[in-house]
């Protein structure tokens, strides 16, 4: 068992809206209220790490000591099994045209594919890593690492979820998607759906299991 969560405020230190938004829809159950980063004016620290690990434990310490109150950060990424493991820590960098530019998910779904295209090797195998790392102001903190396995698709298809999701066809599919003969990518799943089997659930379901049960 880890450090208890109590009911109350968490801050969630990410500027990416979707991603907070699945985290809120995760710890409300639990009587926690979600504070995004940006609501707080808290700024975003720079990422200075290689691992998932290392970048989620900057940002939620920053925010916890900064905030005054526990801090909930998530690192992932993208890894493709045939580009040795890229675009991994710098998935969201790929969507940037100039470094800390907008970020433009197409731009980096198109280049994962010209990425793909241009390898030997067909194979389309690659993998979400979700790394969670809850830190209070004391300095003490949780992680908690989460994958999910799946194949990479071209076209994107859906408009759901956000990222990489329109490319991403998990291995687990829904039960009403397959009675129609088709498999989905994130980017088609219903959010619940996506929920239940994405990195990000199966890194939190270690969370509740540690500091929320």
């Amino acid at each position: 068992m880890g450090r208890r969560l109590e009911p109350g405020k968490l801050v969630i230190a990410s500027h990416n809206a979707g991603k907070v938004q699945e985290i809120n829809d995760l710890v409300t159950p639990f009587g926690i209220t979600a504070v995004a980063a940006n609501e707080l004016g808290l700024p975003s620290p720079e990422e200075t790490e290689t691992t998932f690990a290392g970048n989620a434990a900057i940002k939620a310490h920053a925010a916890a000591k900064s905030a005054k109150l526990p801090a909930l950060a998530d690192d992932s990424g993208l890894e493709i099994t045939a580009l040795d493991g890229k675009p991994g820590v710098y998935a969201a960098d790929w969507a940037e045209e100039i470094p800390g530019g907008p970020r433009d998910f197409y731009r980096a779904m198109a280049r994962v594919e010209r990425e793909l295209s241009a390898q030997a090797n067909s194979d389309r195998s690659a993998r979400f890593v979700c790394c969670l790392c809850l830190a209070w102001p004391d300095g003490e903190q949780e992680s908690f690492l989460g994958k999910v396995d799946g194949t990479i698709v071209f076209p994107p298809r859906g408009t759901q979820g956000f990222g990489y999701d329109p490319i991403f066809e998990p291995l687990s599919q829904r039960k009403e998607a397959l009675a129609f003969g088709k498999k989905e990518t994130f980017g088609e799943m219903p959010p619940q759906d996506k929920h239940a089997i994405s990195h990000r659930a199966h890194a939190f379901k270690q969370l509740i299991d540690a500091c929320l049960s």
